[in-house]
C-alpha cells in the first residue's frame, strides 16, 4: 500500500484508533505507528492511554495539553463571534482543527511518511481533519481506514478488537459513539439513531456532565460572569482563566440541568444526524455574553453580526477554521466587542437560564429616555418621523385609490 514507514496516528484510545494501530501495522508492511493524542480537557478518558497505545503496537504516544489553546484561541473567538450552528455550540467541530494542527506538527518533526485517523467515511470529522492537514502540510499522504478496510459496522470493530486481543471500555450495549471534551460530549447511535426514541436521561450513567431538569435541585443557584471586550474574566468575583471558568460553569451548570440539546442535525456530507448533547457550561457561557450584548451592541451592528454568525458557523462546522474568510470574520467580530465589557447574573433552575441582571460601564441603555415616567425625551418629535418613515406606503396607497377611481 505505498511506501509508508512511518505514519503519526490521531490516537484517542476509543474503539476507532486502538484496532487501527494493529490494522496498520498489518496492511502497511509493519509500519512504525506513531500515536498522538490531544488532551483537550476529556479528562480520565486519557488515563492509561500511554499503556495501551505501546501494548497494542504503537512505537511512541504524545500526549499534548492543548486545553488552553483550545478554549483562547478556538472556543471563545466562536462564542464572540455568537456562532451556532443548527442551535449546536460546535464542540467537536472546533476541537479538531486545534488538535490536527498539533498532529502536523509533530508528523513533520518525526519525519512521517503519513497521518492517520479515525474518522468514518459518514462524517464531518474527516473534513475537518483533512482540510487542516491540508493547510499545514499539503503534500502529507493521509490515511483514512474506514476509507479501505473491509469492516462495516461497529460490532464487526469489536469481533476486531476481541480477536487481536484489544482491550476495550465499552460493550455492544453501551456503544454509543461519544465525543468528550472540556466544553461538551456528544452522544450518538444505538436508540438514539431513531428520532422517535426520547434520549434517557435520567438513566445512570446516560449523562455524564451534569443530571436531568427534573433530577435538578429544587432551589435555584445564582451565578455572576464579567466580560472584558466580549472575553470571559472572572466566575462569581473571583478572576481567573478562561478555561477555569468553563470548568466551573460546566460543574453548577450540569447540577441543574443545564445545556441538553437533542437535535436532527444537517451532516456536511449530505446525511441527516441525530445526536445528544451535553454543554453546561457553553450554553450559560453564550448566553451571558448574548444578553452583555444587548446593552453594548447598536442595533445595526448586533443585526448584522447575527447574520455574520451563521456563516462563522458555518465554516467552523465544516473544518474551514485555517481560511482568510473566517480569519476576516474574526477581525470584524474583534471590533465589535471592543466595547462589550461588564458583568451578567444568571438564576438557574432545573435546566432553565433566568436573567437576573446586566451592567457595563459602555451600556447604550438609557433609562432617561426608555422609561415610562418623566424624561426629557420630546414625544412629539415621533410624528415627523412616523410621516417620513411611513411615505412610501402613504403613496403606494395614494395610488391605489386613484386606480379605483378610474
Amino acid at each position: 500500500m505505498g511506501d509508508i514507514k512511518k505514519v503519526v496516528l490521531a490516537y484517542s484510545g476509543g474503539i476507532d484508533t486502538s484496532i487501527i494501530i494493529p490494522w496498520l501495522k498489518e496492511n502497511y508492511d509493519n509500519c512504525e505507528v506513531i500515536a498522538v493524542s490531544g488532551n483537550v480537557g476529556q479528562g480520565t478518558e486519557l488515563d492509561g492511554l500511554e499503556e495501551k497505545a505501546l501494548k497494542t503496537g504503537a512505537s511512541k504516544l504524545y500526549i499534548e495539553d492543548l486545553t488552553d489553546e483550545f478554549v483562547d484561541d478556538y472556543i471563545v473567538p466562536t462564542m464572540k463571534a455568537g456562532a451556532k450552528y443548527e442551535d449546536y455550540l460546535l464542540g467537536t467541530s472546533f476541537a479538531r482543527p486545534v488538535i490536527a494542527k498539533r498532529i502536523v506538527e509533530i508528523a513533520l518533526k518525526e519525519g512521517a511518511d503519513a497521518i492517520c485517523h479515525g474518522c468514518t467515511g459518514k462524517g464531518n470529522d474527516q473534513v475537518r481533519f483533512e482540510l487542516t492537514i491540508k493547510a499545514f502540510a499539503p503534500n502529507m499522504k493521509i490515511i483514512a481506514p474506514w476509507r479501505e478496510w473491509t469492516i462495516k459496522s461497529r460490532d464487526e470493530e469489536i469481533d476486531y478488537a476481541e480477536a487481536h486481543n484489544i482491550p476495550l471500555k465499552i460493550n455492544r450495549e453501551t456503544n454509543y459513539s461519544k465525543d468528550k471534551n472540556l466544553w461538551h460530549l456528544s452522544h450518538e447511535g444505538l436508540d438514539l439513531e431513531d428520532p422517535g426514541n426520547e434520549p434517557l436521561y435520567n438513566k445512570p450513567g446516560f449523562l455524564e456532565l451534569g443530571v436531568s431538569p427534573e433530577m435538578a435541585p429544587d432551589e435555584p443557584t445564582y451565578v455572576e460572569i464579567e466580560f472584558e471586550k466580549g472575553a470571559p474574566v472572572s466566575f462569581n468575583g473571583e478572576k481567573m482563566k478562561a478555561s477555569k471558568i468553563i470548568e466551573k460553569l460546566n460543574e453548577v451548570g450540569g447540577a441543574n440541568g443545564i445545556g441538553l440539546l437533542d437535535i436532527v442535525e444537517n451532516r456536511l456530507v449530505g446525511m441527516k444526524s441525530r445526536g445528544v448533547y451535553e454543554t453546561p457550561g457553553g450554553t450559560i457561557l453564550y448566553h451571558a455574553h448574548d444578553v452583555l450584548e444587548t446593552i453594548c451592541l447598536d442595533k445595526e451592528t448586533s443585526h448584522f453580526k447575527a447574520q455574520l454568525a451563521l456563516k462563522y458557523a458555518d465554516l467552523v462546522y465544516n473544518g474551514q477554521w485555517f481560511t482568510p474568510l473566517r480569519e476576516a470574520l474574526d477581525a470584524f467580530v474583534e471590533k465589535t466587542q471592543e466595547n462589550v465589557t461588564g458583568k451578567v447574573r444568571l438564576k438557574l433552575y432545573k435546566g432553565n437560564i433566568i436573567n437576573a441582571g446586566v451592567w457595563s460601564d459602555y451600556s447604550l441603555y438609557n433609562e432617561d429616555l426608555a422609561s415610562f415616567g418623566e424624561s426629557d425625551y420630546d414625544q412629539t418629535d415621533s410624528a415627523g418621523f412616523i410621516n417620513l418613515f411611513g411615505l412610501p406606503i402613504k403613496v403606494r396607497a395614494m395610488l391605489e385609490n386613484r386606480k379605483k377611481n378610474k
